[in-house]
């Protein structure tokens, strides 16, 4: 089965439809057993250091790849860098495709953009949404998932964490993860619930540290909140049949203050004490931290990671800090 790459989530109905394999590229990156080589790898090729950690770990992953040689990259709605990482596989013999989420959030523009990839692997809207009726009985899954950690206490942050993000291409093989998943939630619910003295959301795009959220729980608190991971499982539109709403409900590729709508209502539903707000090293996503700021009205921890690996020790000291000030 051929398989089409993607630098941040798309309508992967669309790439079963047609009958590839969807693969997120910052899944396969960051599950690198070698991830900082493929950055240096990235750097070797002319990339600046001060360039995100995550466009220079999509390049090589797709360059190392044996079965990507078409890439959809989303030049609208995510990295302001993804343009130009087109252009550089482009130039490498990778076919890119170029994807939009339109600022307006203006239905008939996505619609537009969604037609352009339906043509683009010869299929259509009424295949893909055969699909999501499929993958849809998996975001239930993933969804209960969500509330074994927050409702019921009995799934870590990690835990939350890894099943939500990994729901961007659902492994490029969606019964086989709705298997492993069905599995995973048998032994979830026979644990008896965790009894952490702070609860915590996570905002911003997911960690590139590997040892965030143990670390958290070492420290007695606990992520029952990851915001765009939790966007990435497209819950809010499970009950969507149209499928251009449901990606234009999502949240992560448009403003920042639907975001924060968003974000609100879960501290609340929640009961969140304070939020980490993650940024990665010379990501235009960072300044929003300002905004966030002043919005929120729950304390706020912002963290900036750079390169894959462990939490730095300056990092773990403020988290520390952070949470004994909740506790």
């Amino acid at each position: 089965m051929k398989s089409i790459g993607f630098t941040t989530s798309i309508s992967v109905e669309i790439i079963y439809s047609a009958g590839f394999k969807p693969v997120d590229l910052n899944n396969i990156f960051i599950t690198d057993k070698n991830a900082a080589k493929l950055i240096e790898q990235a750097e070797n090729d002319g990339f600046p250091r001060n360039t995100c950690s995550w466009i220079k770990g999509i390049y090589s992953a797709v360059l190392n790849s044996e079965d990507i040689d078409t890439v959809i990259s989303v030049v609208e709605g995510d990295c302001s860098n993804a343009r130009a990482l087109s252009e550089v596989l482009n130039l490498k013999g990778i076919k890119c495709i170029p994807f939009s989420y339109p600022n307006s959030r203006n239905y008939q523009a996505l619609k537009a953009e969604m037609d352009k990839l339906c043509r683009e692997f010869n299929t259509s809207f009424e295949q893909a949404i055969y699909i999501k009726k499929q993958l849809d009985l998996i975001r239930k899954r993933l969804a209960y998932i969500d509330e074994l950690t927050w409702k019921h206490n009995k799934v870590s942050g990690f835990e939350n964490h890894i099943w939500q993000v990994s729901s961007s291409d659902f492994e490029g093989d969606y019964r086989a993860f709705g298997e492993k998943l069905e599995k995973e939630i048998a032994v979830i619910e026979k644990r008896e619930p965790f009894s952490e003295r702070v609860r915590l959301g996570y905002i911003g795009v997911p960690p590139i540290n590997s040892d965030l959220y143990d670390l958290v729980e070492e420290m007695g608190a606990r992520i029952v909140y990851n915001e765009v991971q939790r966007q990435f499982t497209m819950a809010d539109g499970i009950d969507i049949d149209d499928l251009v709403e449901v990606y234009r409900i999502f949240t992560y590729p448009y403003d920042l203050y639907g975001r924060i709508r968003d974000i609100k209502n879960q501290i609340e539903i929640r009961k969140i004490d304070g939020i980490i707000h993650y940024t990665q090293a010379f990501c235009f996503r960072g300044i929003e931290d300002i905004v966030l700021r002043k919005e929120l009205d729950v304390p706020i921890l912002t963290l900036e990671g750079d390169r894959p690996g462990t939490v730095d020790p300056r990092s773990r000291l403020r988290i520390e800090s952070f949470i004994d000030m909740l506790t």
